[in-house]
């Protein structure tokens, strides 16, 4: 097989289970550390489309989420077969990773899928739900809304997204709203915005802030195994 990645989750998914299929990956997949000399074909958004063919591909992988539907159509029309996923709860990554390793010959479930839904399995809240925000984009401010995979997965944790029935999937907030919603807690990942120590928890004084790992709450592939025991830490 030769693949092509438009996806940096389902990059270190393919890598890691079907080593050496990997021929192309986005700018922005960056594990595993070794993705044995795969090009580089651009970023999720705008990917070179006469790289990709180039590349020859028996299949590109992508996302309705990360990747634009022009590009797709446009690997479609250069005659190249293009699997697209859809991961919006816990329950479809596990799907989509099982479909993603079957399309790429992948024969035998890896082990660390098998670790991540039985981690995963075992999680129970540490206690009463506890109300929360969670940017992820700042100039403009942006949250989690409704129907994301994140926002899934916090609420097996035990952190309920005060925007989780929100019509919008990331709906602008102004900063003032934002604060008046007083949530027990702050959620601040490092991607697709890097908030940090030094970056975010400012703008909310005196709330508890919780930075975490994006890579943890957003990516679904071999991170998914280690998540919740990084989620509930941070979230401590």
């Amino acid at each position: 097989m030769r693949v092509v990645s438009l996806v940096p989750s389902l990059t270190e998914a393919v890598a890691v289970s079907a080593p050496g299929a990997l021929v192309g990956v986005t700018d922005w997949c960056t594990h595993p550390a070794d993705l044995g000399g795969a090009a580089r074909i651009g970023g999720t958004k705008n990917p070179d489309v006469d790289a990709v063919a180039a590349l020859r591909p028996d299949l590109v992988i992508a996302n309705e989420e990360e990747n634009r539907a022009p590009d797709l159509d446009a690997l479609r029309a250069a005659g190249l077969d293009v699997l697209v996923t859809c991961v919006r709860t816990l329950d479809q990554a596990f799907a989509e990773l099982d479909r993603v390793l079957d399309a790429c010959a992948v024969r035998s479930r890896p082990g660390w899928l098998d670790e991540a839904e039985a981690a995963w399995a075992a999680v129970t809240p540490d206690g009463p739900p506890r109300t929360a925000v969670v940017p992820i984009w700042r100039r403009p401010w942006m949250v989690l809304g409704s129907d994301t995979f994140a926002g899934d997965l916090l609420a097996r944790l035990g952190v309920r997204n005060v925007y989780a029935a929100h019509p919008e999937r990331y709906p602008r907030v102004p900063l003032d709203e934002l604060r008046a919603v007083a949530p027990e807690l702050v959620v601040l990942p490092d991607e697709p915005y890097r908030f940090t120590r030094a970056d975010g928890p400012e703008a909310f004084p005196g709330a508890a802030v919780a930075l975490v790992d994006g890579r943890h709450l957003t990516w679904y592939g071999p991170s998914l195994a280690g998540a919740p025991r990084v989620l509930r830490a941070a979230l401590r």
